[in-house]
């Protein structure tokens, strides 16, 4: 139920003839919260001539008292009246733009706002009182950002000028911020941080250049996921980029550090000599991990790795798990953690033994390799 002015003075008057809150908030179905604010704004405190008048009321005839003695000082000291031409009106008020309230000023001289505020903005660039105060708030909002350790943005920074008792809007702070070149940390933070430190963050080291001259040279290597009858299945390969061939791939419930690391050292394994071998890989936090970099580190191999956002610098490992979803894993249904492994493995001894690569004059990886080798001997 909606209440006008006059019940709710009928009820703070009950209130102050004895009547208990609980009683009137059961009867009229209010909170008490709501009583409060309804005693605090029409509560009888001043009778004058008979007539009472609540604290509400006499906050407002104050405040039209304030607005009155302001609009006379406006008029005497302006050479101007209402009777004058509207353009006059507006540059009388446009002097005395800042020392009073807008409502007070266009009240003075019977101005519509929006008209004055239309000549405002018409007439500011060229204002030097806009000028004079647009160079008095460079310097504060410098303070003030300064001071918050350059972190606040241009909301932020106007709340703590509001509360210092500036009337500033959202909109003006950012344009003095823009001129000043003022920005937040914040916003740049983590960006600065990687410039900052690129020299010691790994290089893409192929850019894109898929082709070498003779295996172990350059590595590539990725992760990606599939799901067995409600469980995910992680698998790591690494292929060497001379022939395109698997030379280790693993497979695990979670996608780590260790499922990196363990298909690594298969990788050694397999293949043996590591001397200037480069390894190509994303940005997975696998790839960065310390223990996988202390790995690399510990057999003399150099790390490369795609830019952020560019999948097709690792173009020949994404490719591979392609050919393998497309192939295999989408046209056959698993019923068991066993059956995807075994069609994992038989998978990957087909793409290196047996199914022809464009790439490679449609030679399998391992034909590639067998002509390489017999060539250098």
């Amino acid at each position: 139920m909606k209440f006008t002015i006059d019940p709710k003075k009928a009820v703070v008057a009950r209130y102050e003839n004895g009547v208990s809150i609980h009683q009137l908030c059961t009867e009229y179905n209010i909170p008490r919260s709501t009583l409060y604010r309804w005693c605090k704004s029409y509560k009888t405190d001043i009778t004058c001539n008979g007539t009472s008048f609540t604290v509400k009321e006499i906050n407002q005839m104050q405040n039209r008292i304030t607005k009155l003695n302001n609009i006379i000082e406006i008029l005497k000291s302006v050479n101007c009246t209402v009777s004058a031409p509207l353009r006059e009106r507006l540059f009388v008020l446009e002097s005395l733009y800042g020392q009073y309230d807008v409502h007070t000023l266009c009240e003075a001289l019977n101005v519509d706002r929006g008209t004055f505020y239309n000549h405002i903005r018409r007439n500011k660039r060229g204002n030097a009182w806009f000028a004079k105060r647009r160079e008095e708030y460079r310097h504060i909002v410098q303070e003030v950002f300064d001071e918050y350790h350059q972190i606040l943005g241009p909301e932020k920074l106007r709340a703590v000028l509001v509360e210092r008792g500036h009337q500033v809007s959202t909109k003006f702070i950012t344009s003095i911020m823009k001129e000043a070149g003022l920005c937040s940390i914040r916003t740049n933070a983590k960006a600065d941080y990687l410039r900052l430190n690129a020299s010691e963050f790994p290089k893409n080291q192929i850019q894109q250049k898929f082709k070498t001259q003779a295996p172990n040279q350059v590595w590539v290597s990725d992760v990606t996921c599939f799901k067995v009858k409600d469980k995910y299945f992680y698998i790591c390969v690494i292929l060497d980029l001379f022939s395109r061939k698997v030379v280790a791939y693993g497979i695990s419930k979670k996608n780590s550090t260790q499922l990196v690391t363990s298909t690594f050292n298969q990788a050694v394994s397999n293949r043996g000599s590591t001397h200037n071998l480069i390894f190509h890989s994303d940005r997975g936090s696998q790839y960065m991990s310390y223990a996988f970099q202390r790995l690399l580190l510990e057999h003399c191999i150099k790390q490369s790795v795609s830019a952020p956002g560019r999948p097709h610098d690792n173009a020949v490992a994404e490719s591979f798990f392609a050919s393998l979803k497309r192939e295999n894993l989408y046209r056959k249904e698993y019923s068991s953690e066993k059956a995807f492994r075994a069609g994992v493995f038989e998978y990957i001894e087909f793409y290196n033994e047996k199914r022809p690569h464009k790439l490679l004059k449609n030679r399998t990886p391992c034909q590639f390799e067998e002509m390489y080798f017999a060539n250098e001997t």
